[in-house]
C-alpha cells in the first residue's frame, strides 16, 4: 500500500518554480517557436495573405512542393553506436570558401514584401552566422547594400538572364565589384509558372489594395505601418515593378536562353559559378563535362513547372555518377535540420534554404532569421550527435533509407 503525507509548505514551494515574465513580444513569440513549422504559423498570423502566400505557395495544384517535402519525410535514419559525438564538427568548404553550417540562404525575390528589412536581415543573420547568403536577381535590396549588410561574410548572386542581355551583364559587373564570390546562373525560368494563389489573392508588385486587402489590414496593422512608413518597395535590379509576378517575369526573361548564354556569362564572371535548376541526371552529366564548379539541384520550391523531379529523389544518382567532378548543392523542400543531415549523407555536398528563412524574416524581421538559423543549426548539430558521426564528411548514405511513397512506372508514377 503506498504511504501517503500531507506536503510542507516548502517542499511545495520547491515544485512551483514561475518562468520569469518575458516582456519583450517579439523575443516572446521567437523563443516559443522550437521548428521551421513553428515559425511558419507565427509567420501566416503576422503577414497579410497575398504576401504570405507569395511565399508559401507553389506552381498550379503545388505537387512538386509537396512531394519534395514528403521526399524528406520519407527517409529512415540509421545510427551508429559507441563513437564518440562529445564535440561535433558542422563545418564545410563550400566553392572555395568555408561555411560554418551545411546550409545557407537561397536567393528569394520580392524580399521586402515579406517583411520590410528583407535581403538587409538575411545577409546580415548569414553573416553572423558565418553562412553564404545568395541575393536575387528580383530582390528589393541592392548588391552594394546587401555587400554593406554582411561586409565580411560570403555574398552570392543569383542571376537571371533577360531580354535585355546588358541588365544582366551589368548585374554580373556590379556582384563582381562588390566582392560576391560565387554566381548562380539559373536556367529554369524561361518563363513565369502559374502561381495560382497569387493570382487568386490579385498579387502585384507593388500590392495594390483592395476590399480584401483593406480588410486583411485591419488584422495587421504592424505590418502595413512597416510597409508605409519605409522605403518605397521596389526592385533593386529592374526598372519595371509594376504588374503580377508572372507578368514580370514574363516579360523580364528570356526564353531563348541556351548553352551561348553560360558560356558568355562564365567568361565574364570571375569567381566561382553554380548552375541553379538542374533537374536530370544527364544535364548534370553535360555540366560536368563543361567544368562548371557546382550545380544546384533544385525544381524552384515548386514554384515553376508542377509535376517536376523531386532534387532529394535525384540526389544519390546525381552524386555516384558526377560527385567527384563538381560539387553538388541541393534546394527545394527543407523543413528541418534532419533534412540538411540526409542530403548531405546521400552526397550533397550543401543546401539551401529558402522558405525557412522566409518564415524566420515574417516571424520577426533580423531576429527572426537568427531564429531559423538557430534551429536548424541545433537540428543538425543533434541529428549528427544521435546518428553518432562527429563530421560531416562522416555521412555516408549508409546512414540514410530513402523510402518510396512513389514507384516509377515506365514515365509515370503511382502511389504504392
Amino acid at each position: 500500500m503506498v504511504k501517503r503525507q500531507v506536503p510542507r509548505p516548502a517542499e511545495l514551494l520547491e515544485l512551483m518554480k514561475f518562468k520569469k515574465l518575458d516582456l519583450d513580444p517579439k523575443h516572446r513569440r521567437l523563443s516559443s517557436a522550437l521548428t521551421i513549422d513553428d515559425l511558419r504559423k507565427v509567420a501566416k498570423r503576422r503577414t497579410p495573405a497575398a504576401a504570405f502566400d507569395y511565399t508559401d505557395g507553389a506552381a498550379e495544384g503545388e505537387i512538386s512542393m509537396q512531394r519534395s517535402v514528403e521526399a524528406f519525410e520519407d527517409i529512415e535514419f540509421h545510427p551508429a553506436i559507441l563513437h564518440d559525438v562529445s564535440h561535433v564538427d558542422t563545418t564545410t568548404q563550400i566553392l572555395g570558401g568555408s561555411s560554418a553550417q551545411p546550409f545557407g540562404i537561397a536567393p528569394t525575390g520580392f524580399t521586402r514584401l515579406m517583411q520590410t528589412e528583407g535581403e538587409t536581415a538575411g545577409a546580415g543573420a548569414a553573416g553572423a552566422a558565418g553562412i553564404p547568403f545568395t541575393l536575387s536577381t528580383l530582390g528589393t535590396t541592392s548588391i552594394e547594400d546587401v555587400k554593406a549588410a554582411n561586409p565580411l561574410g560570403r555574398n552570392w548572386f543569383q542571376l537571371y538572364v533577360m531580354r535585355q542581355r546588358e541588365v544582366s551583364y551589368g548585374l554580373v559587373e556590379r556582384a563582381a565589384a562588390a566582392g560576391f564570390d560565387t554566381l548562380f546562373f539559373t536556367v529554369d525560368t524561361p518563363v513565369g509558372g502559374a502561381r495560382l494563389r497569387d493570382t487568386r489573392n490579385g498579387f502585384s508588385i507593388p500590392p495594390q489594395l483592395s476590399v480584401g486587402t483593406v480588410l486583411d489590414a485591419l488584422r495587421r496593422p504592424w505590418w502595413w505601418w512597416d510597409f508605409l512608413t519605409t522605403a518605397k518597395l521596389e526592385f533593386a535590379s529592374l526598372s519595371s515593378t509594376g504588374g503580377t509576378v508572372g507578368e514580370l517575369i514574363d516579360s523580364a526573361m528570356d526564353p531563348t536562353i541556351s548553352f551561348d548564354d553560360l558560356a558568355e556569362i562564365r567568361a565574364m564572371w570571375p569567381g566561382k559559378l553554380a548552375v541553379k535548376g538542374v533537374q536530370t541526371l544527364e544535364d548534370a552529366k553535360r555540366l560536368a563535362d563543361l567544368g562548371v564548379d557546382a550545380i544546384v539541384l533544385s525544381n524552384h520550391g515548386g514554384r515553376q513547372l508542377d509535376r517536376a523531379p523531386v532534387p532529394f529523389h535525384l540526389l544519390p544518382q546525381v552524386a555516384r555518377e558526377v560527385g567527384s567532378d563538381l560539387e553538388i548543392i541541393l534546394d527545394t523542400g527543407i523543413r528541418s535540420g534532419a533534412d540538411i543531415v540526409a542530403a548531405i549523407a546521400l552526397g550533397a555536398d550543401f543546401t539551401l534554404i529558402g522558405r525557412a528563412y522566409l518564415y524566420g524574416l515574417m516571424a520577426g524581421g533580423r531576429e527572426g532569421v537568427d531564429r531559423t538559423i538557430e534551429i536548424l543549426s541545433d537540428e543538425v548539430e543533434r541529428t549528427m550527435k544521435l546518428l553518432q558521426v562527429p563530421t560531416l564528411k562522416d555521412l555516408t548514405p549508409e546512414h540514410v533509407t530513402q523510402l518510396s511513397r512513389y514507384t516509377r512506372i515506365g514515365d509515370g508514377a503511382r502511389i504504392r
